[in-house]
């Protein structure tokens, strides 16, 4: 196993609801150090430049506004196999599918309100990272 950052983003549905340290507890709890975190709003060019693999899909409008609607939690997550790791703690996106104890599964409203997005492989997690963060911000 190697140690790896993966991006975490805590969505506008979780932060509205003061979810920001239960969510961060549990990414702790995995063995997942925070290792950079800020607390934005997206502009719409900013979701729509993040979500743009996602831009002839026909959810990506209705992904940027939710994604606009509020402040949004970025950070950087380390440990070992930490996107792997990191999405066996979010849970299946749908939250009815996502399995108990995990993220989605006991905050998520439903499948767009889902709390959470997380890098899916070690290279979209580089590419993630470095839209929100320069490599002075990030610690580990």
């Amino acid at each position: 196993m190697a140690t790896e950052h993966t991006l975490s983003i805590i969505k506008p549905d979780a932060t509205r609801r003061n979810l920001t340290g239960r969510i961060n507890a549990k990414f702790e709890a995995a063995g997942l150090r925070i290792v950079a975190q800020k607390r934005l709003r997206l502009t719409q060019a900013q979701a729509e430049a993040f979500y743009a693999v996602h831009r002839e899909r026909p959810f990506f409008g209705g992904l940027v506004s939710f994604m606009t609607s509020g402040p949004v939690v970025a950070q950087v997550l380390e440990g070992e196999d930490a996107v792997a790791k990191n999405r066996e703690i979010m849970g299946a996106t749908d939250p009815k599918k996502a399995d108990a104890g995990t993220i989605r599964a006991e905050f998520a409203k439903d499948i767009e309100a889902n709390s959470v997005h997380g890098s899916d492989a070690a290279d979209t997690a580089a590419q993630e990272i470095s839209f929100f963060f320069a490599g002075i911000e990030i610690t580990g």
